[in-house]
C-alpha cells in the first residue's frame, strides 16, 4: 500500500516509503490518532508508523461512533488489508488492545495476512476482562477519565471540553463495557504485553492472562507510571523498547516482577 492512498481509517504522520516494516497503533477509549503522533515520530528508521482513526473524532467528527466491537472491527480489518505489502506489527493500548486482538482474530478467520506481532498495552487478558456500565452514567464515566489520566488536568477544566468529548467517550465505554471477548487460545502470533507498574486497572496477573489467548510465545514488560505510562513518564523508555524489539532484541526494558518474560 502507498501511504498516499486515502484511507479513512489510517493516519500516517511521517511517511517512510523505504520502510521495511509498519507498526499500527490502535488508540485507547476516547482517544484519537493524534495522541500517538509522538510515538510514530520516534520509531526507528526502517519502521513506518500508522495510527488508526476511529469514527467520531478529529477529522472524522461528523461520522457516527461505533458502539459495539463487531461494528468497529469488520470495516477496520478490511481497511488494514491494504497494508499487506510489508510486514506489520499491531500496538493496541487499553481499548485499542482489545480492538487489535479482535482485528487479528478476524483476519485469521478470513484467511488474510496476520501481523508479525501483537503488542497489547494497559489491558487485562481476555479471561480477566469484566463488563461494566460506566457508559450509562456521565459522572462515573468522566470521573474514570480523570482518574486514569492521559489528558492534561488543566484541559479537563476547560469549559465545553466535557461536552465535546463525551459522545466519543460514551460510545467507546459502551463498546468496552458490553464487549464479551473470546477466551480460547485462538491466536497464533507472538504477543508482547506492556503495562504501567502503577496502573489501577492492570496488574501482573491481568497482564499474564494474555498468554492464554495465543499458541505463540508471550512476554510481559512493565514500565514506570500508571495507565498512560506511554506518554508520561515512560514515553522515551517505550520508544527504546519498541526499537529493540523491532530489531530483534528479546530483552525488555523492565522485567516483569513475576519473571514471566518469554520471547
Amino acid at each position: 500500500m502507498s501511504t498516499d492512498v486515502p484511507n479513512p481509517w489510517l493516519r500516517g504522520y511521517f511517511p517512510r516509503p523505504g520502510a521495511v516494516r509498519r507498526l499500527v497503533f490502535f488508540p485507547h477509549g476516547g482517544g484519537s490518532a493524534s495522541f500517538y503522533r509522538p510515538l510514530v515520530r520516534d520509531l526507528p528508521e526502517g519502521v513506518e508508523g500508522m495510527v488508526v482513526q476511529y469514527p467520531g473524532r478529529e477529522d472524522r467528527i461528523g461520522e457516527p461512533c461505533c458502539t459495539d466491537m463487531p461494528g468497529l472491527v469488520e470495516p477496520l480489518a478490511k481497511a488494514l488489508t491494504q497494508l499487506d505489502d510489508k510486514p506489520v506489527w499491531y500496538f493496541g493500548h487499553s481499548m485499542g488492545a482489545s480492538v487489535a486482538h479482535e482485528v487479528t482474530r478476524f483476519l485469521g478467520t478470513a484467511g488474510e495476512a496476520l501481523p508479525e506481532r501483537l503488542v497489547v498495552s494497559g489491558r487485562a487478558g481476555p479471561a480477566r476482562q469484566r463488563p461494566d456500565d460506566k457508559h450509562l452514567d456521565d459522572e462515573r464515566l468522566w470521573a474514570d477519565v480523570v482518574q486514569l489520566g492521559g489528558t492534561d488536568a488543566r484541559l479537563l477544566q476547560m469549559p465545553g471540553l466535557r461536552e465535546m468529548a463525551l459522545p466519543a467517550l460514551r460510545a467507546d465505554y459502551r463498546l468496552v463495557g458490553t464487549y464479551r471477548p473470546a477466551t480460547g487460545r485462538d491466536l497464533a502470533v507472538p504477543v508482547s504485553v506492556c503495562y504501567g507498574a502503577e496502573d489501577p486497572e492492570v496488574d501482573a496477573a491481568d497482564a499474564a492472562a494474555w498468554a492464554a489467548a495465543t499458541s505463540a510465545p508471550t512476554e510481559l514488560t512493565t514500565f514506570p507510571g500508571g495507565h498512560f505510562y506511554l506518554r508520561d513518564p515512560a514515553q522515551d523508555e517505550l520508544t527504546r523498547w519498541l526499537a529493540r524489539r523491532l530489531h530483534g532484541d528479546a530483552q525488555p526494558a523492565h522485567a516483569d516482577p513475576a519473571g514471566r518474560n518469554r520471547a
